[in-house]
């Protein structure tokens, strides 16, 4: 058997070449399409705000187009595997290489090697790009497309619950952070003792009153009298709800890089709240990219046997299908870790040395 990892130069340039170009062209394809059809549901809704025109449009496409890049990157990769590895076996280029002396492995280590360096770049990405992308998008959606946030930081639809005053604060855009926080659009619901809501005070503004937030030009609206809102003093309500409780209560793990959620676990493990399904996402952040490493393993399958044999067709599918499942599991395992099943890093990395081991065996088994 052949001592070198790599074949030839010009082999290695010529598969990694190959490679490469199917990716860019199957990912831009499936955004494409993705992004259409995603712009068919939410267009209306971003329309529907008074002054949203084209210009919002294309905020969205914007924000939405690193979603879906980070997302089905892994994907385009599969697919651009069984792209690679069906014309090279139809035209007979993987029999020439193996009659060169040339093992299974050698010919899938260039494509391996692509998939590591398009590993690296989708993980740089998601913690540049796609991490502030899905924090704004989200705050955008939390004001029903209004005015885009503009200020990093901004989070949307905050509910914190009183309990020594029996009163739930609710904010639909936050942004800052500790007592430089500040709310807009909020609503404070007093309750009595058996939980009934019966006074409700809005304000557009509200700061840390250090303690509890000062409601800026609030109107009250009594639920007993059922009367007309009518304007009051400037109030202070949910004395016993701290800038803390707002961090703790507001996490988007998607929204935040991989140093940023690891201060986010420290804090909420240091307050005694439970971290395993936050801790699963950032171990998700590490194992999430370098699943496209397993993809020209688990497509494999369609780059041996011989064409004339009529079973080509058929190792695609099944290149196909277990490349697929691979993600199926992974999902799984993931909201299998969420709920505690079993610890969070066993959680993100057990599908991928999984289905390395899987694809290993048989490619060993069918073809070394």
């Amino acid at each position: 058997m052949p001592t070198e990892f790599f074949p030839s130069r010009t082999i290695s340039l010529y598969l990694s070449r190959l490679f490469i170009g199917r990716i860019i062209s199957v990912l831009l394809m499936l955004v494409m399409v993705l992004q259409l059809l995603d712009l068919l549901s939410e267009s209306g809704h971003i329309l529907a705000h008074p002054g949203n025109g084209e210009a919002q449009i294309w905020t969205y496409v914007s924000l939405r187009a690193p979603q879906l890049v980070a997302r089905f990157l892994p994907y385009s990769v599969l697919l651009a595997t069984l792209f690679t590895f069906f014309p090279l076996n139809q035209n007979s280029e993987v029999i020439a290489m193996r009659a060169a002396g040339l093992s299974a492995h050698q010919i899938l280590a260039p494509m391996m090697a692509t998939a590591m360096v398009v590993s690296i770049v989708s993980f740089t990405f998601n913690e540049s790009v796609v991490a502030r992308s899905n924090a704004t998008l989200k705050a955008w959606q939390g004001v029903e497309y209004g005015d885009v946030p503009r200020e990093t930081g901004t989070r949307s639809n905050i509910y914190v619950t009183d309990r020594e005053n029996n009163g739930i604060l609710y904010a639909q855009t936050l942004t800052g952070s500790g007592t430089a926080m500040r709310m807009a659009n909020v609503t404070w619901y007093q309750r009595d003792a058996q939980g009934v809501v019966t006074r409700q005070l809005r304000s557009a503004r509200a700061r840390y009153g250090a303690p509890g937030w000062l409601l800026e030009a609030p109107r009250i609206f009594d639920v007993a009298t059922t009367a007309s809102s009518r304007p009051t003093a400037p109030v202070v309500v949910g004395r016993d709800i701290t800038p803390g409780q707002i961090d703790l209560s507001t996490i988007n793990p998607d929204g935040e890089n991989i140093i940023e959620l690891a201060r986010t676990i420290a804090a909420q493990r240091a307050s005694g709240h439970r971290t395993s399904e936050l801790e699963g996402k950032w171990w998700h952040k590490l194992s999430g990219p370098l699943s496209a490493v397993l993809m020209p393993l688990l497509g494999a399958v369609a780059a041996f046997g011989l064409a004339r044999s009529g079973q080509l067709l058929l190792r695609a599918v099944a290149g196909m299908a277990l490349g697929f499942t691979y993600f199926v599991i992974d999902n799984a395992a993931l909201a299998f870790g969420n709920f505690g099943a079993y610890p969070p890093m066993i959680a993100a990395w057990a599908p991928f040395f999984l289905f390395l081991a899987i694809g290993e065996t048989v490619l060993i088994r069918t073809e070394e």
